[in-house]
This record gives structure tokens, C-alpha cells and sequence, in this order.
């Protein structure tokens, strides 16, 4: 078991940020979790990472109890990309050597990287066809290069689970159909960790992604297979309005029923 939340609820004085939030991802699962801004997933994430603890319930994530593991350890067995890590990064750092930090979950690099990690660092780099960008100052790439290095970075630590925060925001959209390509083909691959995708964008949830959770205000709305979770019908439930869901291509949209 990958992830396993049971009857999660976390609270600020009296306001429930999360309530009664279960849900678990097994091995060879890849998640997506949709939600509008506001509904809970970065709380659920900030959880999921440790950084957050649950008011109440039990959360195991890759078979390590809270409160019984130490979470800085647990931290360097996942990955996360994110907008808030991109912001935290240093522009005049190397990429290579933001990937390495990867390795220490760590915000820049206290030490000399070796040349062990300097060689895997070039290996995911060139995993995701990002192997030119390694000499370059961080703050000089574009939007899209910053996101294959904060994935490569992610990867870094071969981590079981890989946590994908709306990684296509500010991209336009041939960087984003660009970097879903190489999400699409992180997941194919052998040894690929588990991926929880966190979007609000239907179109950008790609045939690899097996399952989807819903949220909304704090709440699971719905869980189960993608295929049974965007429908028309519970998608118009979903989001309290009545929509039309297609799909093309084996990806999915949406169209207001005004």
C-alpha cells in the first residue's frame, strides 16, 4: 500500500480544513486529484508530506505509521513538484545542482554534490530529455525547462511516490502539452514511482492517470476510476452546474450547459 488515510479530519479552532477524508493508492496506481482552488488539496498534500499533521484519524503513507516514523526520513522517500518549491529555489543555482538537492530534500546544497550524485543527476536529467539545461543557472530557464528540473529533481531520490502539484501552471500551451508528454512517459517506464497529479483542469489528465479523487470544500466528492469518475453526470454534480464531458483522443473536456 502506497497510501492509506483512514477517517482524516484536520481543524483550525472550529473550521474543518479536511473532513472525513479516507482514501487509499495502491502500488501500480497512478491518482489524479481534481479540485477547484480552495477545495483542500494542497492541505491534503502538505499531509501527505508530513508537514501537516491530521486533528484526527490515521495516516500511513508507504507503510510508515504517523507518529511512530520519523517524517523527515519519510520525505526523502517522495517526491514533490510544485509551484510553492519553484518559488523557494535559488535562481543562481545550477540545475544540476537543484536536482542533486533532490537526494536531501533540501533547499539548496550544503555540500560539494559527489561525482556519484552528479552522474544520476545527469540520468534523470536526460530521462526527461532536459540534459542541455544541466549547466544552466536556474533563474534562466523558461517555465517549462524549471518544471523538468523540479521533476528530475523529484526523481532523484528514486522515490515511491511522486507528488505532481498542477505542474502546468503558467505554461502556455505547447510547454504544457510538452510536459505532459514526459509525464505520460515517466509513468510507462519500468521502475515509474507511483504519480498523484493535483490539478483543476480536466484536460490535463492524461489515459495513465487509472484513478481519480474529487474534492470539494474540504470533502471527498467522489473516488474510483477515472473512466467511472468524469462522467457527465458526476462531473455536473461535482461542480453544481450542469456540464457536458467528451472524450477525444483519450483525453477528456468539459462544456457549460449555459
Amino acid at each position: 500500500m502506497i497510501l492509506d488515510i483512514k477517517n482524516v479530519s484536520i481543524r483550525r479552532d472550529s473550521k474543518y480544513i479536511l473532513r472525513d477524508i479516507s482514501w487509499s493508492i495502491e502500488d501500480g496506481q497512478h491518482w489524479v486529484v481534481l479540485g477547484l482552488n480552495g477545495s483542500g488539496k494542497t492541505t491534503l498534500l502538505n499531509m501527505i508530506n508530513g508537514y501537516i499533521f491530521p486533528s484526527s484519524g490515521e495516516v500511513t503513507v508507504l507503510g510508515k505509521p504517523f507518529g511512530k516514523y520519523d517524517l523527515r526520513e519519510l520525505r526523502k522517500s517522495i517526491g514533490w513538484v510544485s509551484t510553492a518549491l519553484q518559488e523557494r529555489l535559488y535562481g543562481n543555482e545550477r540545475a544540476i545542482d537543484i536536482v542533486v538537492s533532490g537526494r536531501y530534500a533540501s533547499i539548496g546544497l550544503f555540500n560539494v554534490p559527489s561525482d556519484e550524485d552528479k552522474e544520476t543527476a545527469l540520468e534523470k536529467l536526460e530521462l526527461l530529455d532536459a540534459e542541455a539545461f544541466s549547466g544552466r543557472f536556474y533563474g534562466t530557464l523558461s517555465q517549462g525547462e524549471k518544471q523538468k528540473i523540479l521533476i528530475a529533481r523529484g526523481l532523484m531520490s528514486d522515490p515511491k511516490l511522486l507528488i505532481l502539484d498542477e505542474p502546468c501552471t503558467g505554461l502556455d500551451i505547447f510547454s504544457r502539452e510538452q510536459l505532459l508528454k514526459t509525464v505520460d512517459e515517466l509513468s510507462k517506464i519500468d521502475y515509474a514511482p507511483t504519480l498523484v497529479y493535483v490539478t483543476h483542469q480536466i484536460d490535463e489528465i492524461l489515459p495513465s492517470f487509472s484513478h481519480s479523487l474529487l474534492m470539494r470544500r474540504g470533502e471527498i466528492h467522489s473516488q474510483g476510476s477515472t473512466a467511472d469518475m468524469l462522467t457527465t453526470e458526476n462531473l455536473s454534480d461535482f461542480f453544481e452546474t450542469d456540464i457536458e464531458c467528451k472524450k477525444a483522443n483519450d483525453r477528456y473536456a468539459i462544456s457549460f450547459q449555459l
